[in-house]
């Protein structure tokens, strides 16, 4: 049973950037594909970004690309969203995944495993 806790939210303002961190436990990290999604406040939960096993492949929702950056350590069993220019329209529950497969992909429903996910506030 893999165990995913999110790290690294908080309050920031515009313009500022931050760098989430997913540690997981109760397995290898290297075998899994992982994902970032997120959830506003009174909205549903959507694709951020997503990453294959190795970190060769990476894939981002339209608002992610060119601002976001995800990568992992799979040596530190780690997954990482660096966020640069955030603005308050970023402002949500962030969350982790990891699918059972070497494979990235951005719909939620091909992921097993969810982090408890981690408040990131934007202020203007």
């Amino acid at each position: 049973q893999v165990q995913l806790v999110e790290s690294g939210g908080g309050s920031v303002q515009a313009g500022n950037s931050l760098t989430l961190s997913c540690t997981a436990s109760g397995g290898t990290l290297s075998r899994y594909g992982m994902g970032w999604f997120r959830q506003p406040p009174g909205k549903e939960r959507r694709f951020v970004a997503t990453i294959n096993y190795s970190g060769s492949t990476t894939d981002y929702s339209d608002s992610g690309k060119g601002r976001f950056t995800i990568f992992r350590d799979n040596a530190k069993n780690t997954v990482y969203l660096h966020m640069n220019s955030l603005t308050p329209e970023d402002t949500a529950v962030y969350y982790c995944a990891a699918r059972t497969s070497t494979n990235s992909a951005t719909a939620a429903t091909f992921y097993r495993y969810w982090g408890q996910g981690t408040q990131v506030t934007v202020s203007s």
